[in-house]
């Protein structure tokens, strides 16, 4: 999947050519960001084309805000050593993301959908992981610590607001269910990572001031 607002037309026959220090794209035609198509306000799905504010666009423009957000949390992780193995799992998030997108922008199963129960079972077996590593969460946390997890907040909340704009989709056409799913179980999942975030980095998750102990261990409620 592309943004509605961009994307690239190939050549039948592409090749590389470098010219000095630059690599070309040669073939039958050029490679243009821009075809003009949408210029009325429509964009091409698989299936046919439709107004750029249908709901399968909102949908699938929203799951690529959140995956941008989830590169910004990448790019301020990268380079620490504590954080290789959430970074090897944000960039297969990230590729997860872009099967979601291009699953929503199928109408009709013209194409076999990609996303599937097992990226769901991935995502649950992280969250527990996290939780059991991550201090024991008693109150409302605010959104914030270290400025990775911040990222990662922000990529959450963007991941809620794509959840809400799939139900409403839903509701109208039919889809690939498991896409639902899956964002629902990442926002649970981006959470959990923020907290570990902030947890390896000695920074400490920024409470609510006037939240009740609100979480406590189901043994201890017994």
């Amino acid at each position: 999947m592309l943004p509605a607002t961009s994307f690239l037309v190939l050549p039948r026959r592409p090749h590389l050519v470098r010219t000095g220090g630059t690599i070309e794209i040669r073939g039958r035609g050029k490679v243009k960001l821009y075809t003009r198509t949408g210029d009325q306000g429509k964009t091409s799905l698989v299936g046919g084309r439709v107004d750029k504010d249908h709901l399968r666009v909102e949908a699938y423009g929203t799951i690529d805000e959140a995956n941008s957000f989830i590169g910004w949390a990448l790019a301020l992780l990268a380079d620490d050593e504590r954080f290789r193995d959430l970074c090897a799992e944000l960039q297969k998030i990230q590729h997860e993301l872009f099967d979601c997108g291009g699953d929503l922008a199928i109408v009709n199963g013209k194409l076999p959908y990609k996303a599937t129960e097992e990226m769901v079972a991935f995502l649950e077996q992280r969250i527990d992981a996290y939780v059991q590593e991550a201090p024991p969460l008693e109150k409302f946390i605010l959104p914030g610590g270290s400025k990775a997890a911040a990222a990662l907040h922000l990529a959450r909340t963007v991941t809620r607001r794509a959840e809400r704009c799939i139900v409403s989709l839903q509701k109208a056409e039919p889809i690939n269910d498991v896409v639902l799913k899956y964002m629902n179980r990442l926002s649970d999942y981006l959470f959990a990572a923020a907290r570990v975030v902030n947890a390896r980095s000695g920074v400490k998750d920024v409470e609510y001031e006037r939240s009740a102990i609100v979480f406590r261990d189901k043994e201890e409620k017994q």
